[in-house]
């Protein structure tokens, strides 16, 4: 597991034009050299329009409101509960991009220690100008009492969003994050009402829409990359599918650890399927992704 010291890089919070989601909104840092700082920094490429980049929250993951054109349940009310947190309100949008907003920017900081194979830094995120007892610019430890002080932990208390670690995500941080989520899954909130990622039906993009099954984010995007290429002819499963893209610039066959047998093993292992009904046989709070 990763270190608990993360850099405190403050800036602006941006929407308009921009498409944000449940656990990810583009930021401007007031000092784009702070990035230089975190690892993989060389992935981050802010945009040339107005310096901003995508974050990726630590520690979560919300249902997908635009993978492509796809999406899935209670992605909408993820999004609108970040936004309103990060002091947006009154939005606009055409699609899912937002085209007014007020105000059209809002502060806030950062914490962050390294970036995503996608170039988001990988980011704990704190709504408001200068919060109190955080070394802005500078490296911080952050325990129990500064998470709870994050949007990531608020959405995970909300069943906003899955619980989702790698094992880049600091042992502490995974423990006091685990215990949240169970609390929200015993509590029946948000997405644990209706999580159906043990056993779904996947015999069309349908089964995981809008008004369909809802399952853990990372398992809709390969679902649904699976099926795109079952309609264009690829004979199998999705365990099979996986297997066939466990290599390449983008592998898709992750590898997962098992807390409580403490084992590493590929996604596609842990995926039972009877006919067009999926299983994920583990659960879902004592898993954690290995990053690629």
């Amino acid at each position: 597991m990763g270190s608990p010291y993360y850099l405190a890089i403050a800036g602006q919070f941006v929407l308009i034009g921009k498409q944000p989601d449940g656990d990810s909104v583009r930021f401007i840092p007031d000092n784009p050299a702070e990035f230089e700082q975190l690892g993989n920094a060389f992935r981050i490429r802010p945009t040339r329009l107005d310096g901003s980049v995508q974050l990726r929250f630590e520690g979560i993951d919300a249902a997908e409101l635009h993978y492509g054109t796809l999406e899935q349940p209670m992605a909408t009310p993820a999004r609108d509960d970040v936004l309103s947190a990060l002091g947006f309100s009154n939005l606009q949008y055409n699609g899912s991009t937002v085209t007014a907003c007020e105000p059209q920017r809002t502060r806030g900081t950062i914490l962050s220690k390294a970036a995503d194979v996608n170039g988001r830094p990988i980011s704990y995120v704190i709504p408001g100008a200068n919060p109190s007892g955080i070394k802005a610019s500078d490296w911080n430890f952050v325990g129990k009492q500064l998470l709870a002080r994050t949007l990531n932990v608020k959405l995970l208390q909300q069943g906003l969003a899955y619980y989702t670690l790698y094992d880049s995500t600091p042992t502490n941080h995974r423990h006091i994050l685990h215990q949240i989520a169970v609390s929200a899954r015993n509590q029946l909130k948000g997405v644990w009402a209706s999580d159906a990622t043990d056993s779904f039906l996947l015999d069309t993009q349908m089964d995981i829409g809008p008004s369909g099954a809802l399952i853990l984010p990372k398992l809709f995007r390969r679902c649904s990359d699976y099926l795109k290429d079952k309609n264009e002819g690829f004979i199998g499963e999705l365990a099979d599918w996986l297997i066939a893209h466990s290599t390449g610039p983008r592998p898709e066959d992750d590898d997962v650890h098992i807390v409580s047998a403490n084992v590493t093993v590929p996604l596609s292992t842990l995926i039972a399927q009877q006919n067009n009904r999926i299983s994920f046989m583990p659960d879902l709070l004592d898993i954690f992704f290995v990053s690629k």
